[in-house]
């Protein structure tokens, strides 16, 4: 379906300092300008913010024939170039393009996703929208809002092609190749761990727990381990000026021989 013509107002202005150009924005007025075609002198204009913003966003979209009329006079036109503000995203100036009704134009037109794929519904499948807009030769009363497809039959592994898609007959597709895919349908991702080497084996270590033992050591044992400790080795003497332990029989002397 062809984009209808509509009609844009449009004021003549004098090139401004930057503080012109502010003052116009807060009054509500876009900064434009119109070139191209027969006429070489190119348009310096304004435009209503309001109207613009409804025109390219809720009504026609960029592609949209705009009849621009001003000072008496009117000028078909396209949308060539938007520019945003970085951070409201308002539009604060617009290149218009003059152009000739008799005359086929290429415009870039959106392609747009109608339908579930049951691929992706029922297979668990990834859509993969690679080529978002492609370029379209046409008369401007022919320009295409958009070129929609069909992706109600499509399964994993299926794709929609160039070729594939449905172009209006008084239309054609410009400096693209027919094989180039549009829309694909791919397996869901799936991932495997790779064993790192020797992780295998050090899990089988830590899987023994080493046993540490809590608290105190019991009463019996430490005593053990003390006497052990404190026991002498048979045969051995006392050291020289060691006392002997409490309740130990005191150490017989040495007999002279």
């Amino acid at each position: 379906m062809a984009t209808k013509e509509i009609v844009l107002e449009a004021e003549k202005r004098e090139l401004g300092t930057k503080g012109d150009i502010h003052a116009m924005r807060l009054k509500g007025r876009v900064p434009a300008v119109a070139y191209g075609g027969e006429k070489e002198t190119p348009l310096v204009l304004s435009l209503d913010a309001k109207r613009l913003t409804a025109l390219i966003y809720n009504e026609h979209g960029r592609n949209a024939l705009i009849t621009l009329k001003v000072a008496g006079g009117s000028h078909p036109v396209l949308i060539k170039e938007l520019q945003r503000n970085a951070i409201t995203r308002q539009i604060i100036h617009v290149d218009l393009h003059r152009i000739s009704l008799k005359q086929k134009i290429e415009v870039l037109v959106p392609v747009h996703i109608k339908g579930e794929a049951p691929g992706v519904k029922l297979g668990g499948g990834i859509l993969e929208h690679i080529i978002r807009e492609v370029r379209v030769k046409c008369l401007p009363t022919n320009i295409p809002e958009s070129i929609d497809v069909d992706v109600s039959s499509l399964q994993i592994n299926q794709a929609v092609k160039a070729k594939d898609l449905r172009i209006p007959a008084d239309a054609e597709l410009y400096h693209m190749d027919l094989d180039s895919v549009i829309i694909n349908i791919v397996p869901p991702t799936e991932f495997e761990e790779t064993p790192v080497p020797g992780a295998v084996a050090a899990t089988a270590t830590s899987a023994e727990p080493e046993v540490i033992k809590k608290g105190k050591v019991e009463e019996g044992e430490e005593g053990a381990a003390a006497a052990g400790a404190a026991k002498p080795a048979a045969g051995a003497k006392p050291a020289a000026g060691a006392k002997p332990a409490a309740g130990a029989p005191a150490a017989k002397p040495e007999a002279k021989k």
